[in-house]
């Protein structure tokens, strides 16, 4: 019934009366008004923010429209210069609704599963102005133009959802219409309507179905004569609504034809495509932008429509195109066209495509245009420079490892490790100002100039946010606040009035959003202005003369100055806030520093508004008494800039020194010389490195802890004239208006050399083309010849009066030439010293200096030489041995087609000999070519620049041709054969000088402001897989092709194949980390067709079939055959034939197979997908196998700040590690014949003798070991561990000889999960885990990458074949056996890549019911015989071929998954997770795979030999090679020594399985350890021997404790049995028990339950009578040992955890109370409890009770609940110590308002001193023997404090927090404890 009552259309405004606003709703400006375009009221929404300014249908949101109407209707004007919204929320059949939302505002197409937002494109109205000159610019989303005009949007709701969410529509459920804007209506029906069409069209065309005219009272009024799309837009959203659910856009028409609505005899047919003029392309249109998504499991089986189809009626034909901005428009006028969009959101960069018209299903055919390829042609790689229009402005990034700087009109993110550089580009000016948030997400840069744009970029990605256009122009300043939500920016307004402007950036990441907070304009200069960090409403700025404290306050921006007094007079220069957070200081009470170029430095009180101190800071040079000068006329240190941390203040200055003070500017603590004034500093954010950036555009680092300075950029600080390559040496030589010539390394862009000349100024140069010799011309007319080399002068020349314009070798280096502004030509013997000169003619050369750099040209065969001259409008061609005249060409009326116009020459080129062309261009913009020899015109080219072309150049294969000009690059196609023959490159913000290719092609250099540094990406050497044999079986026959030659064609649709390398063509897996190419020297490669995306009726892949082979009508496409689902599979490929056999004394049952030919080698991504893609999976979660490697959960990272001290001046050493980390795989290495041990812990490295237990340590890592893998020469071993918040992950490699680190690789992006290295130690191979599953090859040579691909499912395990070159296998999830060949024949080496035929039986696990499970191959072996065993995670073993790939036998070798699998001989050993070592022999197995062997095992083969079983999962193993002993390690932490022979297993290592919570030792000798895995373990120090272990299973032991020695003495009279006697051990459990356990008898001898909560802390009291136990709940009890009874409960610290127990061992200590024996107790609210005890008189008295305050928030700043005692996890735990240094001292320290530990005097009942922490104490002991303090950090840090000086070092090494430290009592050992290692270092001091 909604449906009739609804037919043909609902007028929505007049159904729900919305102008009475009883159904409906309006918030904010909502007016109603008469318009006079459209003859009707319409209702204007208008206000600054869209979300408050809206009318709403229906009136509240839990009602509903309930309109069932396919289309909608809206009619609409956008408001000029205004940004406006709609919201329109939508049912579906299954009830779920969905927001369909359309603005201006949006920058791109984004989806959710409920919500998607489209982009929205206004163009002017057609014929105006602005539509005038924006006819040549970008469509983009933004404001609404100057001029716009009504429109009818029609949106196809049926064809929305289906397309993009998959679902069914229902109904409109509501509609919000947001400012700004015009509406006159919205209406909605099943019927598409077509404006500007009437009845009587309607009926002469025999009807058209389902198009309409629009209804009357729905229609815009057009007068007589009038065409409705001359006066209106309409908009249809897909183009062409009847079309069916999942098809593309469709080609329509933007206005009726006469031949659309003529009737036809033969039925409705398809009408053609119309062609469109592609330079017209963006112009003229009014789009909605939208992405376009496909349903991946069926994108392949789609079928063409059959049907035909009804003519397009309503709109001029709609292009598709695919451009750079990730979007897809729909267009509504003539040549419009559909853009297709898409960008990487891992790399940001952005995936290029041209598709012509639209066809019925995506994708769409082949354009009819062609443009140049690959699109984009070149990529920006290194800019050198810094500065421009300032040198204030370089940053840190928050990790340290980055630095951002403005170079020009671009900013530059690079990394200083390996000066990798990436760009921000967009601006149109030189960037005046950079800022950046405190976590490096987002960067804010603005421009100087008249047009002031400030952009805001995402840093990640580089992507541009926002952009705001507030200021006029002048933009001087910008500053972010702390966490990005405000940004600051001082500037100009169209008066010349300073106006600062405060930004909210709170949504910019989310929804791009930005809007101005609060504006100011003021009179008076400033600076620099900086937001506050501890509060975003708090600025500070100054200038010349005031210092003015700023704050947002009720929507305003106020100013209050600093009253500076006498010092008024000044020009300050920098501001900085007070680094720190103090938890005991208002926010408010916060000191601004300032300085001056007077050298004064002010602290300024935000509070009082007023200067707190004035500091002078002066050089330190001796002055004589009459040159004393006062405090105020003393020439200070003119202070450029300063930068400000908790501790250090550093300052640039004038002098170029750039000064490290202390806060209290007492005294220099570091100064490093620069060249020029130093403009720039920043702290990084550890506080360890400067950052120095100077005016002369240099960019220097300083290492405070090391004091080492190093250079990142030196650049020039004019612009650059012209630039000149060395071809053999990879040298760049330019020179600049600086006065400097300077020769640059072209691979790291490092200066070499600097040649000055102070009063003269360089214009040209040129380099000899085989010596290191270059030459240069001067303006004064000089010719001077440098040998770079010897950095010596060789010549000099003054025969030219003029400036020399011209300079250049001849391409045998026998002549120079050289020519001048006054048009004199010279000529020099290159061959004899001192350069003579042979030849000078005056009066030759057109005169002029706009010539310069390029007006000689040499041909390159060195035959002529060619200038302009005589005269401007001729070209000379002269002999280049002679001078002499051999041809004259007039260019002035050359291509006039008889206009009168003169034209002039202006730049001259020859191309190679391959094209043997000379360029000339013109006066005019024009390009001519002629015939060197002849002279004769060959072609022209109008327009290459707007505004003049200054510099071209050309390819070595006349391919390509470059030119320079209007601030951009162009690159064409040379032959112009396209219909779009160039690119556009921006970047440049000064003219473009000169342009250069490099010798090898495969760069181009380009000058001006700076020199930037090009890839040429359209090089790509000749590929041998282009052609190679390639042979694909046949599903449909079940037979293997002959060999098909396989030839790749480019697609315009896509981009080059040199960037398919880069991740284009592999969409399924978006590539997460740059790719690395296999060699420095080409680009990558295509390797695997069934990476390659291929569409329907797509002619890409040409294959050219044998004559013998049969044809069929249509084979299977590529994807087809990979792709397909496994019922697919089952269909189409052949039973494999299995037999059942039983064999071996145990009657293991095996299953062997025979299989069809073995399948060749498909080419492996590169970073691609390999062939198995049936299993894919869109959701990347964690494999369930046991096997593969998953990084042990932590909470914590490593400290970035940290004080570690030299070697030497350590205060302990690593002796000893006690654990082996049983959560790695394969981290265990065992050489036999070498004796080689090593195994890891953490991230340490531990190599461990045999012989003698003594330990080495390799330290490197930063996070878990992974894994091992051992060079077959036993000289290195390579280490890997993943990534864990700001730590990347790292491959090591040893050099085990030195035990040093020789090399760190970086490249994958998570855990790495195997490491092998091939047999002939060549290559490493290194896979990357579930989350990347990448494959990368090292070569061993220099550890460079060779090649990388990607795996389509996880990868378990990986081994290289010994028996053959360069193969290797894989297997992991998804029952994947792939067999790899590492092929080294072709250019670019490059990966093949085999997936073997998994059995049915062995694939899917048995009862798994409909659902079919793939088991997962989890290990693998090569065995001598071409045989190789793989294990399975359901304890099968499977036996495969190597010769063709194919499985032959299998059997269940275990009931639980198999994680080892070793091979030796006719022995293979498996290891599985249920615990199982077991023997197998394999005697004949492999005959098994002969044709006629069903049943040939011979005796005793397939039999299990031996079986043992260990302590927990196996995760790594090795035996030597017969098989008789070896080492196997386990999840438990263990590593055994096997004996098969002797049937005897032995405990190498042990190890606790979880977390370690306390220590204990009663001598120098044992250690007691307990841990959550309810263990407690004494250990023999000196050997780390296990020496006893007492379980409690399903407990945690949460702490420990030896008795005292003296109650052990006290029990027993013999002296020598004393002496050997060793005490108890008392722990507590998580259940509330207290066990304790006889060392001596090795047995529990007392069990109590004193508590009925976890024990938190305990101890023996200090004579041994009496066990102090607290609990969780506060708790205290003291129980006796003897009889078991609790004596007494302390309830004091009741509510909060107690942390910690501790007693003193000297009686009557006099510190003011009667103490026979104190003991104390503090619990985890900050409370300590100090008693007196006699427990022999059942005595036990409180004496002092210490509380220590603490703020009411977190360490993280939020606020912590009351009464809540999960609170106190989250807090540091609060210890307390009694001094053994001091008698009456207690050393407490704990959480509070800051990080310290303060000194407890019990006599004085004060605190008498506290010591300042770096970080929050975890863990903490003490020492009689040493005055030292160990400290344990979250942060991973073992810190080692002098007691009464308070100077510190810090260690690293662990894994995690370091949960506790422990000294031996004689103080010469420390115990640290992480996680389940244990670390025992030697003291030094």
């Amino acid at each position: 019934m909604a449906q009739l009552w609804q037919h043909p259309y609902v007028n929505v405004f007049k159904h729900f009366n919305v102008s009475s606003w009883k159904k409906a709703t309006k918030e904010g400006e909502v007016t109603s008004s008469m318009d006079k375009a459209v003859k009707s009221t319409v209702f204007k929404i208008v206000g600054s923010i869209p979300a408050g300014n809206y009318i709403q249908l229906p009136k509240t949101s839990t009602q509903s429209l309930g309109l069932t109407g396919r289309y909608m209707y809206l009619l609409i004007k956008p408001i000029p210069t205004k940004y406006f919204v709609v919201h329109i929320d939508v049912a579906t059949q299954d009830n779920l609704v969905v927001r369909i939302s359309f603005s201006n505002l949006f920058k791109e197409f984004k989806s959710t599963s409920t919500w998607l937002q489209f982009p929205f494109v206004c163009k002017a109205t057609r014929g105006s102005v602005h539509a005038v000159t924006a006819m040549t610019g970008k469509e983009n989303s933004g404001p609404a133009p100057l001029s716009t005009r009504w429109t009818i949007l029609c949106l196809d709701f049926q064809y929305i959802l289906a397309m993009y969410l998959n679902r069914k529509y229902s109904y409109i459920k509501g509609v919000r219409l947001c400012a700004n804007m015009l509406v006159k209506n919205i209406f909605t029906s099943d019927i598409q309507y077509e404006p500007g069409l009437t009845v009587e069209q309607v009926k002469r065309s025999g009807g058209l179905s389902g198009v309409s005219p629009i209804p009357r009272e729905l229609d815009y009024p057009v007068m007589k004569g009038d065409k409705w799309h001359d006066l209106y837009d309409m908009i249809k959203f897909p183009a062409e609504a009847s079309n069916k659910p999942h098809d593309t856009i469709k080609s329509t028409s933007s206005e009726p034809s006469c031949k659309a609505v003529r009737p036809t005899s033969s039925g409705p047919k398809r009408i053609e495509s119309k062609k469109v003029d592609a330079s017209k392309c963006m112009s003229d249109r009014v789009s909605i932008l939208h992405n376009v998504t496909k349903d991946s499991s069926n994108k392949y089986h789609r079928r063409r429509p059959v049907t035909s189809e009804l003519p397009s009626v309503g709109v001029d034909d709609i292009e598709v195109e695919k451009d750079r901005e990730g979007e897809i428009h729909v267009f509504a006028h003539p040549d419009s066209s559909v853009v297709l969009h898409q960008d990487d959101k891992y790399t940001g960069e952005s995936l290029v495509a041209r598709i012509d018209k639209p066809t019925d299903i995506f994708p769409v055919k082949k354009p009819s245009y062609k443009i140049l390829e690959p699109d984009p042609i070149l990529r920006l790689k290194r800019i050198i420079g810094f500065g421009g229009s300032s040198f204030r402005d370089a940053l840190w990034t928050e990790d340290g490892h980055c630095l951002v700087y403005p170079c020009h009109a671009v900013v530059v993110a690079m990394k200083i490790s390996n000066g990798h550089q990436r760009f921000f580009i967009g601006h149109t000016d030189k960037v005046s100002a950079i800022s950046m948030t405190s976590n490096s997400e987002l960067l804010a840069s603005g421009q100087t100039g008249p047009l002031s744009v400030v952009r805001i970029w995402k840093m990640l990605t580089g992507e541009c946010l926002a952009l705001c256009k507030t200021h006029s122009h002048s933009l001087s300043c910008l500053s972010f606040s702390h966490k990005g939500t405000i940004l600051c920016g001082v500037g100009k307004d169209s008066h010349g009035k300073n106006m600062v402007v405060i930004w909210n950036t709170s949504k910019v990441s989310k929804t791009r959003e930005v809007t101005v907070m609060a504006k100011a304009h003021s009179d008076v200069d400033i600076c620099r202005m900086r937001v506050a960090a501890f509060d975003d409403t708090r600025m500070v700025s100054c200038g010349r003369d005031n210092i003015r404290l700023w704050r947002v306050k009720e929507g305003s921006l106020r100013s209050a100055p600093v009253n500076l007094g006498e010092y008024h007079n000044m020009e300050l220069t920098d501001v900085a806030f007070e680094a720190g957070y103090h938890t005991n200081k208002d926010p408010a009470d916060r000191i601004v520093y300032a300085c001056s170029r007077s050298g004064h430095i002010f602290e300024i009180d935000i509070k009082k508004v007023c200067v707190q101190h004035v500091r002078r800071l002066l050089p330190n040079e001796a002055r004589s008494d009459k040159d004393k000068q006062t405090f105020r006329s003393g020439p200070g240190i003119a202070i450029n800039c300063m930068s400000i941390n908790e501790t250090f203040c550093v300052t640039g200055s004038d002098d170029g020194f750039m000064r490290l003070w202390p806060l209290d500017f007492a005294h220099v603590y570091l100064e490093a010389e620069h060249e020029g004034s130093v403009t720039a500093v920043d702290f990084s954010s550890d506080g360890l490195k400067i950052l120095a950036g100077t005016a002369q555009g240099n960019l220097g680092m300083l290492d405070i802890t090391s004091r080492g300075y190093t250079t990142l950029m030196r650049s020039h600080t004019g612009s650059i004239r012209s630039v000149a390559v060395d071809p053999y040496r990879k040298h760049i030589a330019t020179v600049s208006e600086d006065n400097t010539i300077r020769v640059w390394d072209s691979e790291s862009l490092q200066q070499l050399y600097d040649f000055s000349a102070p009063n003269e100024c360089p214009c040209t140069i040129s380099y000899h083309p085989s010596r290191q010799i270059f030459a240069c011309g001067f303006e004064s007319g000089v010719v001077r010849v440098f040998n770079v080399q010897t950095t010596s002068l060789l010549a000099e020349h003054k025969q030219h009066r003029g400036k020399v314009t011209g300079l250049s070798f001849n391409p045998n280096g026998d002549f120079l030439y050289s020519s001048c502004s006054l048009g004199s030509l010279a000529m020099y013997d290159a061959t004899s010293e001192g350069y003579p000169l042979l030849r000078l003619l005056g009066n030759t050369v057109a005169r002029g200096e706009r010539y310069c750099p390029d007006a000689l040209a040499v041909s390159p065969d060195g035959r002529r030489v060619a200038f302009i001259g005589p005269s401007e409008y001729t070209v000379t061609i002269v002999d280049s041995k002679s001078l002499d005249e051999t041809m004259r060409i007039d260019v002035s009326s050359i291509g006039q087609g008889g206009k009168s116009r003169i034209d002039t020459a202006a730049k001259i080129y020859y191309s190679p000999i391959k094209v043997s062309h000379l360029l000339v261009v013109t006066g005019n913009n024009k390009l001519l070519k002629f015939e060197a020899k002849t002279g004769r015109i060959l072609s022209e080219v109008d327009h290459i620049h707007k505004n003049g072309c200054s510099s071209i150049a050309l390819t070595d294969n006349g391919n390509y041709l470059a030119t320079g000009g209007d601030k951009v690059i162009k690159v064409w196609d040379y032959n112009m054969r396209l219909d779009i023959n160039f690119q556009v490159f921006i970047g440049h913000s000064e003219n473009v000088s000169r342009i250069i290719f490099t010798p090898d092609s495969k760069n181009l250099l380009s000058v001006g402001e700076a020199l930037y540094l090009w890839d040429f990406l359209a090089y790509r050497p000749s590929s041998p897989s282009e052609g190679r044999e390639y042979r694909e079986k046949d599903y449909l026959t079940g037979h293997t092709d002959k060999p098909t030659a396989v030839s790749f064609r480019s697609n315009p649709s896509t981009r080059s194949p040199s960037r398919d390398s880069l991740g284009e063509s592999f969409l399924d897996m978006p590539r997460r980390t740059p790719p690395r190419p296999a060699r420095e020297d080409s680009p990558g490669r295509i390797g695997d067709l069934s990476s390659i995306r291929k569409f329907p009726f797509d002619d890409d892949l040409e294959s050219v079939s044998s004559e013998k082979e049969p044809v069929l009508a249509r084979a299977p496409r590529l994807e087809d055959r990979v792709t397909h689902n496994h019922s697919d599979d089952d269909e189409l490929e052949p039973d494999t034939e299995s037999e059942t056999l039983v064999n071996g004394q145990y009657g293991q049952q095996f299953i062997r197979h025979t299989s069809p030919a073995r399948m060749p080698c498909r080419h492996a991504a590169p970073m691609g997908m390999t062939p198995r893609q049936k299993h894919e999976e869109t959701k990347v979660t964690k494999p369930g196998a046991f096997k593969h490697f998953v990084q042990r959960e932590k909470t914590h990272a490593m400290a970035q700040r940290r004080y570690t001290a030299p070697p030497n001046q350590a205060g302990i050493k690593l002796k000893s590690v006690i654990g082996y980390n049983g959560n790695a795989r394969n981290n265990m290495v065992w050489h036999p014949d070498t004796g080689l041990f090593v195994y890891t812990t953490g991230n340490t490295i531990i190599i461990e003798d045999l012989n003698n237990s003594s330990q080495k340590h390799l330290t490197g890592h930063v996070e878990e070991i992974s894994t091992l893998a051992l060079q077959n020469d036993c000289q290195t071993l390579a280490s890997a561990s993943g990534s864990f918040e700001l730590s990347g992950s790292q491959i090591c490699i040893w050099d085990l000889q030195s035990l040093v680190c020789k090399k760190v690789l970086s490249h994958h992006e998570f855990d790495i999960v195997c490491l092998a290295y091939s047999r002939d130690d060549k290559f490493l191979v290194s896979v990357g885990d579930y989350r990347d599953c990448s494959l990368v090859i090292w070569s061993t040579h220099n550890y460079c990458i060779l090649t990388t691909s990607k795996a389509a499912s996880p990868i378990h395990d990986l081994r290289w074949d010994p028996y053959t070159v360069n193969e290797f296998s894989s297997v992991g999830q998804n029952g994947t056996v792939l067999f790899w060949l590492l092929d080294e024949t072709t250019s670019n080496i490059c990966l093949n890549v085999h997936e073997g035929e998994v059995p049915d039986d062995l694939l899917y696990a048995k009862g798994s019911g409909m659902k079919k499970e793939c088991v997962e191959f989890t290990c693998i072996v090569y065995a001598g015989d071409s045989t190789l065993y793989t294990g399975t995670s359901n304890g099968k073993v499977a036996a495969w071929d190597t010769n063709n790939n194919s499985c032959f036998m299998h059997w269940e070798a275990d009931t639980s998954e198999i994680d080892v699998i070793i091979n030796r001989g006719n022995l293979l050993l498996t290891g599985s997770e249920g615990k199982n070592v077991r023997v197998w022999s394999v005697v004949g197995v492999g005959e098994m795979r002969l044709p006629g062997e069903h049943y040939n095992v011979r005796t005793g083969g397939l039999t299990m030999e031996d079986e043992m079983n260990v302590d927990g999962a196996v995760v790594s193993a090795a035996f030597d090679e017969a098989m008789d002993m070896g080492i196997v390690g386990t999840s438990a932490g263990t590593l055994w020594y096997i004996n098969w022979g002797e049937r005897t297993s032995i405990r190498l290592v042990s190890s606790h399985m979880n977390k370690v919570n306390g220590l204990s030792l009663c001598n120098n000798e044992l250690l007691a350890s307990c841990a959550d895995d309810g263990s407690l373990r004494v250990w023999a120090i000196n050997d780390r021997e296990q020496a006893l272990q007492f379980q409690v299973k399903d407990q945690s032991c949460t702490c420990v404790s030896f008795a005292p020695m003296t109650s052990v003495k006290n029990g027993i009279t013999d002296t020598h049995q004393g002496r050997d006697h060793l005490p108890n051990i008392v722990a507590g459990y998580s259940d509330g028990t207290v066990r304790m356990f006889d060392v001596n008898k090795v047995e529990m001898v007392l069990k109590m339950h004193p508590h009925a909560v976890a024990v938190t802390a305990i101890s023996f009291s200090s004579d041994g009578t009496m066990i102090i136990s607290g609990g969780s709940d506060g708790l205290i009890a003291v129980s006796s040992p003897t009889t078991g009874m609790t004596v007494r409960v302390i309830s004091d610290h009741k509510g909060a955890p107690i942390t910690n127990l501790d007693v003193t061992n000297k009686q009557d200590q006099d510190v003011g109370v009667s103490a026979p024996l104190l003991w104390l107790a503090t619990s985890a609210d900050r409370r300590v409890s100090v008693w007196s005890a006699d427990w022999s008189k059942d005595f036990c008295e409180l004496v002092d009770w210490l509380t220590f305050p603490a703020p009411a928030f977190g360490p993280d700043g939020s606020v912590l609940p009351k009464n809540d005692q999960a609170v106190f996890n989250k807090l540091p735990p609060s210890i307390a110590r009694f001094s053994p240094e001091e008698p009456d001292i207690i050393v407490y320290t704990g959480y509070g308002m800051q990080k310290n530990m303060q000194f407890y005097s019990l006599s004085q009942r004060k605190v008498v001193r506290t010591l300042a922490l770096t970080h929050w104490c975890r863990s903490l002991d003490l020492v009689a023997e040493c005055p030292l303090i160990a400290i344990g950090a979250n942060e991973r840090l073992l810190k080692l404090l002098d007691y009464f000086e308070g100077s510190f070092q810090d260690f690293i090494g662990h894994n995690d927090r370091v949960q506790t430290v422990k000294f031996s009592p004689d103080g010469k050992y420390l115990f640290s404890a992480s996680h389940a290692e244990i670390f025992i270092w030697d003291v030094a001091l």
